[in-house]
């Protein structure tokens, strides 16, 4: 039902969403499963293969290791430390033999010279004081003494170097533990898209909801299509990436997401989807790719949240159930119903062929002249849908362009002598001016 599956879900909410497929199958589908860009739970599904300069990934060692795999990022850092560690136990052992302090010694003797370092006899106990060096533990048994001063130079540097290592490893773990991909876990989106009229208009939909109470800062929705399309030079673009208008009073992609919202766009001419009808959605070669971005409220990371529907997943006359309801002053959500669909009473035809339909049927529309809709002017500052007439002469002039004027009003001025009568209002009386010129030489 979702296409985030996740533990604060239980798995009875997916059990609604399966038995509706199971009574209602979309007989629009085919049996060949496509390829897609975006998986649904938002992955990028592209094998990048036979790359050749592949030292460009070591150039940015930090932004590969956050990339990696938890079981191989933990094996890089253990590798790290035991290296480090093999390393400098390696120096202090060499340094130790070569200032003689690995000979062994009567205790009841004379005492020899001063360690460079105390208690190192074999590999071992220098081992172990590497490990206490750099991890700053510092049991007492074992101390740099100020007789070697190339003991005291190699203490320093496993000292810089080991606060190195964990900075990176810290680093690295915080990027992957807070990184923005987990955030959108808890974004989830309706398994399937539906098309159904809305406002007399054929519209795509699909169901966006958030199931944490934190929100979204400046939470922004993005459409594109991706399809195979062929040029008039005959040049093939496998990815065509066309944007996709999300219907939104304020003419904005910016979305409060304060409760499971469905996020709509209007099929009307420009529109990718004008052509696409009930019986063509199945053989349509496009994805639509949904793009949600926004900023934790929490953290302040900013994070992204995608999905993707195949002509499969598009339900044709059908829209979602209502989920939200008023209970003791609140609203409260019921996600069972998150992706559930009613039928609707839909034409089988596509927007294209229904405005054309519409331009022959609204009254005295030649053949040819198409019925297009489009942004009027309603006030100050507002638009609002209508219809108009569209034909080669109109069809790409403005709202606000002068209108022409008919034939017969132009041979009408044409006639010798006749000069256009003004009526004038001043001052509470009327006032018949001849011609333009007539009333300048009124003063």
């Amino acid at each position: 039902m979702l296409a985030r599956k996740g533990p604060l879900l239980p798995d009875g909410f997916f059990l609604t969403r399966l038995a509706e497929n199971a009574k209602q199958p979309n007989q629009f589908k085919t049996n060949s499963q496509r390829a897609r860009f975006i998986t649904k739970n938002g992955s990028c599904n592209v094998a990048h293969k036979n790359i050749r300069e592949q030292g460009r990934f070591l150039q940015d060692v930090f932004t590969t290791m956050v990339d990696l795999k938890w079981h191989y990022s933990l094996l890089i850092f253990t590798s790290a430390f035991l290296c480090s560690w093999m390393l400098f136990a390696m120096m202090w052992w060499l340094m130790a033999f070569a200032h003689g302090d690995l000979e062994p010694r009567d205790p009841n003797g004379e005492p020899g010279p001063v360690p460079c370092v105390t208690a190192i006899n074999s590999f071992t106990s220098a081992f172990l004081f590497s490990i206490e060096v750099q991890v700053t533990i510092g049991f007492g048994g074992r101390m740099v003494t100020e007789e070697c001063p190339l003991a005291i130079m190699v203490l320093i540097v496993q000292n810089i170097l080991g606060l190195i290592v964990n900075a990176v490893m810290l680093g690295c773990v915080f990027m992957k533990t807070a990184q923005a991909n987990r955030r959108a876990e808890t974004l989830i989106f309706s398994r399937n898209a539906v098309i159904a009229p809305r406002q007399g208009r054929p519209t795509f939909m699909f169901r966006l909801g958030d199931l944490r109470k934190s929100m979204i800062i400046s939470a922004t929705i993005q459409l594109q299509v991706i399809r195979r399309t062929v040029t008039t030079e005959g040049e093939v673009i496998p990815v065509c990436q066309l944007d996709i208008q999300v219907e939104n009073p304020l003419r904005s992609n910016g979305i409060f997401l304060v409760s499971p919202l469905i996020i709509s766009h209007t099929i009307e001419r420009g529109s990718p989807l004008y052509e696409v009808s009930a019986h063509s959605l199945a053989t349509e070669d496009m994805e639509i790719i949904v793009i949600l971005e926004g900023v934790v409220e929490t953290t302040g990371i900013t994070m992204q949240a995608r999905t993707s529907y195949t002509p499969e997943e598009i339900l044709w006359g059908r829209r979602f159930v209502s989920i939200m309801t008023e209970e003791d002053g609140r609203y409260s959500v019921d996600y069972s119903k998150f992706g559930n669909t009613v039928p609707v009473r839909m034409p089988a035809l596509s927007a294209k062929e229904l405005d054309q339909i519409r331009g022959v049927q609204e009254g005295d529309v030649p053949e040819g002249q198409l019925q297009g809709w489009g942004l009027v002017r309603a006030g100050r500052g507002g638009f609002r849908r209508g219809g108009r007439t569209c034909d080669s002469s109109s069809a790409s002039r403005p709202w606000y362009a002068a209108q022409p004027e008919k034939e017969e009003h132009v041979k009408a001025k044409q006639k010798n002598g006749q000069k256009k009568t003004v009526q004038l209002e001043e001052i509470g009386r009327k006032i018949e001016v001849e011609g333009l010129g007539d009333f300048s030489d009124r003063e």
